[in-house]
């Protein structure tokens, strides 16, 4: 995989200054604003002027992992002693919103840093686990991916094949997993697995083991910035003290689907908002029987209800964040809004899409490539079906998915 040059890149004009009806900023401490502030520029100046030749050519530009190990964009909700930011989920969530905006490809490659990496070693690992790996992740000189899914076990984790046994002094790891962002180039994995008694147990993977492979995922017509590929273990030697020593079970790995769910949650109306940005500017300039067509109802229609829908989606994190922040947020809960907020982001896009006509599926504009990233990004981390599930769980108390 190789990274592009930036000597000639297709420059992407990004005049966006936000987007906020109902003046949630006033909701915000002067902390959250200046990381949200700080990440919007990096996102202005890093990623909108080269995005679009990197989905393009389908590459994955390996310089912006030390840019955001800089930026301190991985791990920000983890304690600065372990190199993490330090920061509350508000501001998590505000980063995720941000980068999102830029382009779901890179806020995938940081959120499963941060959510699916950082986030278990530091809440279920050893402490000189955390401080072997933790650092070197939240600076960006290693990478990192997590290895749930597998070819035959997307929707029902609890079925996963990957399995290891006991050896004197390591275990022996077999199995795979697929989809899985940041494969091809991850140092570090974090991967789910079955013991002989068929409990699940996170082992600690790092590239050079023998037996371990990373296949790259080619042909993508989503997140085509993202590394995506499979993880191979043949035989793999792990040392016993990669072990995550602090939960097993398969609420393990949920736990940490619920801090990536809850970034998406936010992402998503990042994403939502690019789209309506765009098509409102395009809608004042473009000019159809004598007039822009943002004059027209139907036009007006279409800004109305997506700025309609990206608010409450605001708002709906906003109140989401404050949850988790004092720990009371609920699987359920971070469903409801990765669902409800993806959904919106998609339809957000595809209106935006129709506004602009004939120019909305190239790349001069980012609104071609925000819908097919969605189209990813409403299946991965739970499918829009299963947190419909999860959620008449919630509702009724009976399980649908058994």
């Amino acid at each position: 995989m190789s990274s592009i040059s930036h000597s000639n890149p297709h420059k992407r004009n990004d005049p966006f200054d936000g987007v906020d009806f109902y003046q949630i900023d006033d909701l915000l401490l002067p902390d959250h604003l200046l990381v949200r502030d700080s990440v919007r520029k990096f996102v202005k100046e890093n990623i909108s002027p080269f995005i679009e030749d990197w989905c393009q050519e389908a590459v994955f530009p390996k310089e912006m992992i030390k840019k955001f190990g800089d930026l301190g964009a991985f791990g920000p909700q983890i304690p600065a002693e372990y190199g993490g930011g330090g920061m509350d989920q508000i501001a998590y969530g505000l980063i995720m919103q941000e980068i999102e905006r830029g382009d779901s490809g890179m806020r995938s490659t940081v959120s499963v840093q941060g959510s699916l990496v950082m986030y278990p070693i530091f809440s279920f690992g050893s402490e000189a686990q955390k401080k072997k790996y933790l650092p070197k992740l939240g600076s960006g000189e290693w990478l990192g991916c997590f290895g749930l899914t597998e070819p035959n076990h997307g929707s029902d984790p609890g079925g996963m094949e990957t399995h290891f046994t006991e050896e004197e002094d390591h275990y022996i790891l077999n199995g795979a997993k697929m989809w899985i962002s940041n494969a091809p180039l991850a140092d570090v994995a974090v991967v789910w697995a079955k013991n002989s008694e068929g409990r699940v147990h996170g082992l600690i993977v790092e590239r050079g083991m023998e037996g371990f492979s990373t296949p790259e995922t080619h042909h993508k017509w989503s997140l085509r910035a993202s590394s995506t590929g499979e993880l191979v273990f043949d035989q793999v030697k792990v040392p016993k003290e990669n072990l995550l020593p602090g939960k097993s079970g398969l609420g393990a790995p949920l736990k940490c689907l619920d801090s990536a769910r809850y970034g998406i949650a936010w992402g998503a109306v990042g994403a939502a908002m690019d789209c309506y940005d765009v098509a409102r500017r395009y809608a004042l300039e473009r000019h159809q029987f004598g007039k822009p067509i943002a004059s027209f109802q139907l036009v007006q229609k279409k800004l109305a209800e997506m700025l309609t829908e990206i608010t409450k989606a605001q708002l709906l994190n906003w109140r989401l964040g404050n949850l988790k922040e004092a720990g009371k947020a609920s699987t359920a809960q971070i469903s409801l809004a990765k669902r409800n907020n993806v959904a919106m982001a998609l339809s957000v896009a595809r209106e935006a899409r129709q506004i602009l006509g004939a120019m909305g599926i190239i790349g001069d504009f980012s609104i071609m490539r925000h819908m097919m990233n969605l189209e990813s990004v409403i299946t991965y981390e739970g499918t829009h079906d299963i947190h419909l599930l999860i959620l008449g769980q919630e509702i009724t108390g009976i399980p649908a998915f058994k």
